[in-house]
């Protein structure tokens, strides 16, 4: 058995490409952007190739991140949203997809991922990135709904010290008094 035919969308070597023509000595593959790439069969032979066409349904992730302070009854409301969404899309997604809150990150995030079973494989991308977009569509007006954000703690910054003002010139879009005068004389240097 061959491990494609004309039309399937492969992976070698981890990049898509859908086989184009087969011959004798040589397999020609149209990648994303219509380049041509013709591989060697002999060459093929010693490569793992991924097949998205004779592939069954295949699965799919999106993780996104919240802030570490969200209440969980709001998480609660985010799952049962996005369970309640995916099985209105019936057509696309297979029910249940589990929904886990998957990491802690650096004290002010949680990582949560959806893994969920598409109702195809991903021979067709463009519907793989459709169907994808729907459900971050749909994520984004749940988080407006539910006021979910994502803040960073403010960061605390402390100079220690400057150096001198080399200049009393000021740009030319100020006005109003030398920018000497405007600074705190400890970064102005010894007064004069």
């Amino acid at each position: 058995m061959h491990p494609f035919d004309v039309g399937d969308r492969c992976e070698i070597d981890g990049i898509q490409i859908i086989v184009e023509e087969m011959n004798i000595l040589t397999t020609v593959f149209l990648r994303y952007d219509n380049q041509k790439i013709i591989i060697p069969n002999s060459v093929l032979a010693t490569k793992a190739i991924h097949n998205y066409y004779r592939s069954p349904d295949m699965g799919d992730a999106v993780e996104f991140c919240i802030h570490v302070k969200t209440p969980a009854e709001k998480i609660g409301l985010i799952k049962k949203r996005i369970l309640s969404f995916v099985e209105c899309k019936s057509d696309h997604w297979y029910p249940d997809p589990m929904i886990i809150l998957k990491e802690f990150e650096e004290l002010n995030r949680v990582r949560i991922a959806i893994w969920l079973a598409h109702k195809m494989n991903h021979q067709d991308m463009g519907e793989r990135w459709t169907r994808r977009e729907l459900l971050v569509e749909e994520m984004i007006k749940i988080f407006n709904d539910l006021d979910i954000k994502y803040r960073l703690y403010p960061t605390d910054i402390n100079v220690c010290s400057m150096p001198p003002a080399a200049s009393d010139h000021l740009p030319p879009n100020w006005t109003g008094h030398a920018a000497s005068d405007r600074l705190p004389p400890s970064w102005t240097g010894p007064a004069r």
